[in-house]
């Protein structure tokens, strides 16, 4: 007999906490798990305690090719789709290493996470966030009266 209390390896911890279950099925919403793709590389950087910096390799792209976006918990960077009849390059390359070809890399970011910026630099896309805390979220000394 299967103990179907336990099929979820986070059912033990939902039993300790309280109001995180959005949470949870965010992190293994169906769209989180992609196939392995790896291009463009990317790191995710911990400057400090509240910043955080993803660095994305995108040789061979403009700022201009790139689009960011924040939807709700995610954020999406795409190369930006050629129109129809468009001319990318008319180049003759006897060897091509540096790859161009369309991207699409998300992202889950945390409720109190803000993209402050990005910028473009070395054939780098660096987007700086934030981590946002609250005052009420903040410790604080309770008077005992």
């Amino acid at each position: 007999m299967v103990n179907t209390a336990l099929t979820d390896p986070f059912d033990r911890v939902k039993t300790y906490s309280i109001g995180f279950d959005r949470m949870f099925d965010r992190l293994f919403d169906d769209s989180f798990v992609t196939t392995a793709n790896n291009y463009p590389p990317y790191n995710i950087v911990k400057v400090s305690d509240t910043d955080y910096a993803i660095q994305i390799a995108v040789a061979g792209f403009g700022k201009d090719d790139i689009e960011i976006e924040t939807k709700e918990n995610t954020l999406t960077v795409k190369s930006v789709e050629k129109k129809d009849g468009e001319v990318v390059d008319d180049t003759t390359y006897l060897h091509k290493g540096i790859s161009n070809r369309a991207f699409r890399r998300s992202f889950t970011i945390a409720d109190d996470v803000v993209v402050k910026g990005a910028s473009f630099e070395n054939g780098l896309l660096n987007i700086d966030l934030e981590r946002i805390i609250p005052e009420e979220k903040k410790p604080r000394l309770i008077e005992i009266k």
